[in-house]
């Protein structure tokens, strides 16, 4: 399913819980996507958006005491398409227009929302 579109989109993954990291990496590396990182805290997510080349990337909203708030800011302003994958419903108003997986989603969901942000990234 649209596996080709994803086939090495470089995605960076930004979640703190190491149980559900694992499963995103999974997930990404089954729909032929690279995964970049992952990174469990903002600063170490800037390191990564500085260094490595990223088409596109899944940021968990809550990273403990820190949200991922200001990785979306910098994504933005390099013109990286971004979403959010959280278990809130609530979002800062800045981003709130901002496209977003309400956890617990599937590979069918995430691959429907790589192939909107970053299919055609790829394929171009």
């Amino acid at each position: 399913m649209n596996g080709v579109a994803l086939n090495g989109l470089r995605v960076l993954v930004v979640e703190d819980e190491m149980l559900v990291c694992m499963d995103l990496m999974d997930m990404l590396s089954e729909l032929g996507c690279i995964v970049v990182g992952p990174a469990a805290r903002v600063q170490q997510a800037l390191g990564i958006v500085e260094q490595e080349p990223i088409d596109l990337a899944m940021l968990d909203i809550n990273l403990g005491r820190e949200t991922s708030y200001p990785i979306a800011e910098r994504l933005a302003a390099l013109g990286i398409p971004y979403f959010f994958s959280t278990g809130y419903s609530v979002v800062e108003p800045a981003f709130e227009n901002k496209p977003r997986l309400q956890k617990p989603f599937s590979e069918r969901q995430l691959s429907s929302v790589l192939m909107s942000l970053g299919g055609s990234i790829h394929s171009s």
